[in-house]
């Protein structure tokens, strides 16, 4: 089995699409379910680059009211597909005993809502927005990962900042219009010896407001785990696996703009992940893919999440 644990660096792609993903303004957070938690996740620990695509589709409603953009909304139904480029690179000199890692990702979002929206005086008119643009770039100034044996041990720092589309009233918006700070740390044991792998993650969003709403979405808290194994298959190696997530928003939303109160929410799911590894010489090529459906929620859309991953990691 080859030692998979330096394949991939979707550990930086925490939260990186601007859809209805979890509570606060607009039922959304920059955490999206499957963003850590299995071995593609694992941050690089051998020098070089890694370049990454993917691709997420949310498909999900609420029946409950819902702020979105300064509206308040009810029975919504949404729809996000986005398409997530980035690289990173990670240096040869160790950082506290360390690989460092930095990097950056620039997602394109495509979004279609449609909800019973308030209206100024009373009552309510059922309305549909779409919008496709740039969503919210995401920069990691320092990624360290350390291992021993089996383990990988990591933690990361990710900065979102609201460069994506957005406009106040309007229910699609590719971004969330504030500045988040998302602290990270994970934990991944990979045997390549018999092929079994589990990795677990768990991070908290820090959020700035947003000024165009008077909004201040609450920090939060999130767990991605999974547990795979990898098989071999052809020139290459198959993993199959399952993946759990669990989030909760502790600091409730604040502002002139939370009109609802607090609206902590809460997510959980599971669900499948299936993928192949290729070895290319001294380079490595991963695609998996993962369906996440949500089975508890609290003020967000439940739905179900689709994954597409590509990592292609450079020779050392």
């Amino acid at each position: 089995m080859p030692k998979l644990s330096a394949l991939a660096v979707l550990l930086a792609l925490a939260c990186l699409i601007a859809g209805p993903v979890s509570s606060g303004e607009g039922g959304q957070s920059r955490y999206v379910p499957g963003s850590l938690a299995t071995l593609i996740d694992i941050p690089p620990t051998k020098p070089g680059w890694v370049f990454e695509g993917q691709v997420v589709h949310y498909d999900g409603s609420a029946s409950a009211p819902i702020p979105v953009a300064g509206r308040i909304t009810a029975n919504l139904d949404a729809k996000s597909t986005a398409v997530l480029p980035g690289a990173v690179y990670t240096f040869e000199k160790p950082v506290l005993g360390g690989m460092y890692s930095l990097g950056g990702f620039l997602p394109v979002v495509s979004m279609d809502i449609t909800a019973e929206v308030e209206l100024p005086r009373g009552g309510m008119t059922r309305r549909s927005d779409s919008k496709t643009g740039v969503g919210d770039v995401v920069l990691i100034p320092a990624m360290l990962a350390w291992k021993s044996g089996f383990w990988t041990y990591s933690t990361a720092l990710f900065v979102h900042a609201p460069t994506g589309a957005y406009k106040e009233g309007r229910l699609a918006n590719p971004g969330l219009n504030y500045w988040s700070i998302v602290p990270s740390a994970g934990l991944a044991y990979n045997n390549d010896q018999n092929g079994f792998n589990s990795s677990f993650n768990t991070g908290v969003d820090f959020n700035s407001e947003n000024s165009d709403t008077d909004y201040q979405t609450g920090s939060s808290v999130h767990v991605d785990a999974s547990i795979q194994q990898i098989l071999p298959l052809g020139g290459g190696f198959l993993t199959v696996g399952v993946e759990g997530f669990w989030k909760k928003q502790y600091e409730g939303d604040s502002g002139d703009g939370a009109t609802l109160g607090n609206f902590k929410g809460e997510t959980q799911g599971y669900g499948p992940v299936l993928g192949y590894v290729l070895p290319v010489n001294d380079s490595s090529m991963v695609v998996e893919l993962r369906w996440l459906k949500e089975t508890s929620v609290q003020n967000r859309p439940k739905g179900d999440y689709f994954w597409l991953k590509f990592v292609y990691q450079f020779g050392g």
